[in-house]
């Protein structure tokens, strides 16, 4: 099995901070499936029951990313929820787009060398039966026609990737907000 590890109050991401509370409700974890390649198949894991932290899985085989089982505290308010759903959003949007660009680059970069290796009247395999390889020079003519080629792309995931942090930044600090505010509120209340 692979390993998991908890997403809780650390040093390394402060920001997580805001994500933790009480209760032992995990979201369920959906499979980040894409069109061209087979369907990422959705761990077996769960969490320990007694757990309020988000947890981390191994990457995904086709996108390379770690998926995340996402804490749900029981008392979740409205807030806290629209984050959490934003996240989980947000990770399987990123889960496709990048399962769908490995999956595509891959495919062009066997393509690519396929053909060249064709031009040069080579086949897959050396006679030492090892498989046949391109230099890095023509290696780096496919990297930049593939880059130039989907440049358009990777800029509109840019800006869609920084409007949804953006968007997760902001409800993260609401919900910051909304617990100083409801602690500050109960101390008001006990000291009454």
């Amino acid at each position: 099995m692979a390993a998991w590890r908890a997403l809780g109050r650390s040093r390394v991401l402060p920001l997580s901070r805001a994500l933790t509370g009480r209760g032992c409700r995990f979201a369920p974890e959906r499979g980040a499936e894409c069109r061209d390649a087979a369907p990422s198949r959705v761990s077996r894991f769960r969490p320990p029951r007694k757990s309020h932290h988000d947890w981390i899985g191994p990457p995904d085989k086709h996108s390379n990313l770690r998926p995340v089982h996402f804490y749900i505290p029981e008392d979740e308010s409205a807030a806290e929820q629209k984050l959490r759903e934003l996240r989980q959003e947000t990770q399987e949007w990123n889960q496709q787009f990048w399962a769908n660009q490995n999956v595509t680059f891959r495919k062009e970069k066997e393509e690519f060398i396929h053909s060249r290796l064709k031009a040069k009247g080579l086949g897959l395999r050396a006679e030492s039966g090892q498989k046949a390889t391109l230099n890095a020079e023509e290696m780096a003519e496919f990297y930049k026609e593939f880059l130039c080629k989907n440049f358009q792309k990777h800029m509109y995931y840019n800006r869609d990737w920084y409007r949804r942090n953006f968007a997760i930044t902001f409800f993260m600090g609401r919900v910051a907000l909304e617990r100083v505010w409801n602690k500050l509120g109960l101390k008001q209340r006990t000291s009454r």
